[in-house]
C-alpha cells in the first residue's frame, strides 16, 4: 500500500499522546478509575503509532547523514538503497496506522448465535461455530464467558450469548478481529441424523456487537424493562445453577431480550444482563445515527435463511468460502478448531483498503 504520512495527522497524534502522558502522570486522574481506564486505553492505542513514528524519524536521520557522507565520499553510496527502502517501508506502515479506524476496534464483544433452518443440524452447527470462536479466543489469550445458552436435544445450541474480552488495554481488541463475523453462516455436510449419507445444507446466524468498558451514551429507564427470573437450564457441567437465579430482561420499547444465567446469584445475573442490554442499545443508537453503520450491522442477520449467507462451510471438500471477499481455503477442520487468522487477516485487509479508498 503506497502512500506518504500526512504531517498534520501525525502532529495531532503526537500532541494527543503528550496530553495523555500528562494526564496519566497526574495522581488525581486515578481517583476516577473509569476515567483512568479510558485514558490508559487510548494511550495504549497510540503506542504502535508512536513506536513506528520514532523508527521513521531515526531512519530518516540515518538516511540524511548517509546522503551527506556519500556527497563527499562515493563509497558511502552503497548504503543508500537499503536506508531508502527502510524509510519507505516505515512510511507505508505509519500511513496504514494513521488510516481511518473503526472507533470500536479496541472494544470487547458480545456474540450471539442462533440456529435457523435445519432443526437439530442447524443447532449442532451453531455449537460448532461457538466452539470455533471460543478456541480462537483461547489462542489469543482472551477471556470467554458464556452468558446464556439453550441446548437442543442432541447437544447443539438453539441460541447462545458469549462475551469475549481481551486482556489489558490494546489498540486492536476483540472487535477489530471478530466484527466481520456477523451474518448468516451456511454449512454443507452429512448430518448425524441422516441415515443415507446425503449432504444437507443448513444455516446458523451470528450477531456481534461491541461491548465498551463504559457504556455512557445510553440511559435505561427501569420502567421500560420487564424482568423475569427463572431456573437456569442447560445440560450438566460444573457450576450449573439449581436456584431461580437466571434473569431475562426485556426492553419493551425495542423488544430486545437479554438473558444471563452464568453468574452465581440473581443479582449478579441481572447486573451482567443490564451491561449486555446497554451495549445492544448503544449499538442500536449508533445505527440510527449513522446510515453506514445501520446498513452494516442491521443487515448482519435479516433472516437465518440458507440463501442469505456471508460464508459457507463445506465439509465434504474441507473448504471454507467467504462470499464477501471471495476468500477460499481447504482447511475447514483447522478453522473450526480456531485457526481463523488467515481468514480474518484477509477480511481486515479488505476493510482497511476500503477505508483508505473512502478517505
Amino acid at each position: 500500500m503506497a502512500g506518504t504520512t500526512q504531517p498534520s495527522a501525525i502532529d495531532d497524534i503526537l500532541a494527543e499522546h503528550a496530553g495523555l502522558e500528562l494526564q496519566l502522570a497526574d495522581p488525581s486522574l486515578h481517583n476516577d478509575p473509569a476515567a483512568a481506564r479510558r485514558v490508559g486505553k487510548r494511550f495504549a492505542e497510540l503506542a504502535p503509532i508512536m513506536a513506528t513514528h520514532a523508527k521513521l524519524v531515526a531512519a530518516r536521520d540515518d538516511l540524511a547523514a548517509a546522503q551527506e557522507l556519500a556527497a563527499d565520499d562515493a563509497s558511502f553510496a552503497a548504503e543508500l538503497p537499503e536506508l531508502e527502502a527502510q524509510v519507505a517501508e516505515l512510511d507505508v506502515t505509519l500511513t496504514d496506522l494513521l488510516a481511518p479506524r473503526d472507533p470500536h476496534d479496541s472494544d470487547d464483544v458480545v456474540l450471539e448465535l442462533k440456529s435457523g433452518e435445519g432443526g437439530e443440524e442447524s443447532a449442532l452447527f451453531a455449537s460448532d461455530l461457538a466452539r470455533m470462536y471460543i478456541r480462537y479466543a483461547e489462542r489469543h489469550g482472551w477471556r470467554v464467558e458464556v452468558l446464556d445458552v439453550t441446548v437442543s436435544d442432541l447437544g447443539g445450541y438453539k441460541d447462545a450469548t458469549i462475551s469475549i474480552k481481551s486482556k489489558g488495554d490494546v489498540r486492536d481488541g476483540v472487535w477489530s478481529r471478530l466484527k466481520f463475523e456477523g451474518g448468516v453462516h451456511r454449512v454443507q455436510r452429512v448430518p448425524v441424523t441422516e441415515s443415507q449419507g446425503r449432504v444437507h445444507t443448513s444455516a446458523a446466524g451470528v450477531l456481534i456487537y461491541p461491548e465498551p468498558d463504559e457504556v455512557e451514551e445510553v440511559q435505561i429507564d427501569e420502567g421500560d424493562l420487564r424482568i423475569d427470573v427463572y431456573r437456569s437450564s442447560g445440560k450438566g457441567g460444573q457450576g450449573v445453577n439449581t436456584t431461580d437465579s437466571a434473569v431475562r430482561i426485556t426492553h419493551l420499547p425495542t423488544g430486545i431480550v437479554v438473558t444471563c444465567q452464568n453468574e452465581r446469584s440473581q443479582l449478579q445475573n441481572k447486573a451482567r444482563a443490564m451491561q449486555v442490554l446497554a451495549a445492544r442499545l448503544q449499538a442500536a443508537a449508533e445505527e440510527a445515527a449513522d446510515a453506514e453503520a445501520s446498513a452494516g450491522r442491521a443487515s448482519q442477520v435479516r433472516t437465518v435463511d440458507r440463501s442469505e449467507r456471508i460464508r459457507t462451510y463445506n465439509f465434504p471438500e474441507n473448504r471454507i468460502t467467504d462470499h464477501r471477499i471471495g476468500f477460499k481455503a481447504h482447511n475447514l477442520d483447522a478453522v473450526l478448531d480456531g485457526e481463523m487468522d488467515a481468514l480474518l487477516d484477509a477480511l481486515g485487509k479488505f476493510d482497511r483498503e476500503a477505508r483508505l479508498t473512502a478517505e
